[in-house]
């Protein structure tokens, strides 16, 4: 007999994502690459590093629908972010910047003829390092939104470059997964010690990286 069970499409789906930039109008040369490619199937916070010019902030704004992709796709709950209406991709996935200002990028094909979104607020929160400051409790109330944003079903990405061994602390107790990104390259760790694992990563946190003790 016929199964009617089908299983939902994952609430992130990053597919041979690839974003080339290129320099020069008749013999272009491509001047940094990015390559993604997982996928995240449940609501949960994931931690994102890297150091600065690695291509976290081009990361988002390929998540978002706010860069367009060289190649690959990224579907939001199965819905490809590229191919929704500009104005209504905040309604999918949204992209909190320190700056509080966004790039902007050309459109290819106007509105009218692109998907309407699905959803009326945003599956995937990506906080690109936000100012976390110790003394007046916005760190708790950050942390608070986060875990009611994972409760309500949404993906939250947090992206910390760490300068506190307290940014760490906020990293190890509120990400349930995490991504590193180095020269364009997003590799993903299943937890933080996974994660620290890699020694990239130990290169990158310098001082700050936690001392192991022999076994």
């Amino acid at each position: 007999m016929m199964s009617l069970h089908t299983r939902n499409p994952p609430l992130l789906k990053v597919d041979q994502l690839k974003k080339h930039y290129t320099r020069g109008l008749f013999n272009p040369q491509v001047t940094f690459s990015l390559e993604a490619d997982f996928q995240i199937d449940e609501p949960c916070v994931v931690g994102v590093m890297g150091p600065n010019g690695s291509g976290k902030t081009t990361l988002f704004e390929l998540i978002t629908g706010g860069n367009q992709p060289s190649s690959g796709q990224v579907r939001v709950a199965g819905q490809d972010i590229h191919a929704v209406r500009h104005a209504e991709r905040d309604r999918v996935a949204i992209h909190y910047h320190q700056s509080y200002q966004l790039r902007s990028f050309k459109r290819r094909k106007p509105g009218f003829l692109m998907e309407r979104a699905l959803t009326d607020s945003p599956r995937v929160h990506l906080f690109d390092e936000p100012q976390f400051n110790t003394q007046d409790g916005y760190i708790g109330f950050m942390l608070d939104f986060f875990r009611t944003l994972r409760a309500q079903q949404r993906l939250v990405f947090l992206c910390l470059h760490p300068n506190e061994p307290f940014h760490l602390d906020i990293l190890r107790e509120s990400c349930d997964r995490f991504l590193f990104v180095h020269k364009g390259q997003v590799t993903p760790a299943a937890s933080f010690d996974q994660l620290l694992s890699e020694p990239r990563v130990q290169t990158y946190l310098g001082r700050l990286a936690p001392v192991t003790e022999p076994a």
